[in-house]
């Protein structure tokens, strides 16, 4: 089966961006994009709840042949890496519950895969999202414009 949708997946407690691409004939279109909101006032459990009711949600309704997800970066802070690490896993057990293949890249992979440039900053991620799906306007947030960065770079991939 040739895959047509992709769901891209950028990972966080705090916002989980998506960004859903079609590909038609080799040219990739945007059907949406945006982040999955907890709030910092619920317990993890609870957060972890909702990034996956809401990932159920859009599975149902945009019926992604795959889902793309950026491979988490560890910087100095060590607890948020593990907190992320907890919803990335939500978003792969997720795909799976729904019999979804998943695939991961790396930053520097996105990066290359938008810009050509492993180390481009976000805005230059943003334009070149913006470019390359022939939007209107500059996708926000950040965490939707990678996901949407994502979904391209699994576009091109496969």
């Amino acid at each position: 089966m040739a895959i047509k949708t992709i769901l891209g997946i950028d990972p966080g407690i705090a916002d989980t961006g998506f960004g859903i691409v079609k590909i038609d004939n080799n040219k990739l279109t945007c059907l949406g994009y945006g982040s999955i909101k907890t709030s910092a006032k619920l317990n993890l459990a609870d957060r972890l709840e909702i990034i996956n009711s809401e990932l159920t949600k859009l599975i149902k309704k945009y019926k992604p042949d795959l889902i793309a997800i950026e491979e988490l970066f560890f910087g100095n802070n060590v607890k948020t890496a593990l907190i992320v690490g907890q919803a990335r896993g939500v978003v792969v057990l997720t795909a799976k519950l729904n019999k979804i293949n998943s695939v991961e890249f790396t930053p520097y992979q996105v990066k290359q895969a938008v810009s050509t440039y492993g180390h481009a900053r976000k805005d230059q991620v943003q334009r070149m999202v913006k470019i390359i799906l022939n939007l209107k306007e500059l996708p926000r947030p950040d965490d939707a414009a990678d996901a949407l960065a994502i979904a391209i770079c699994a576009g091109n991939s496969i």
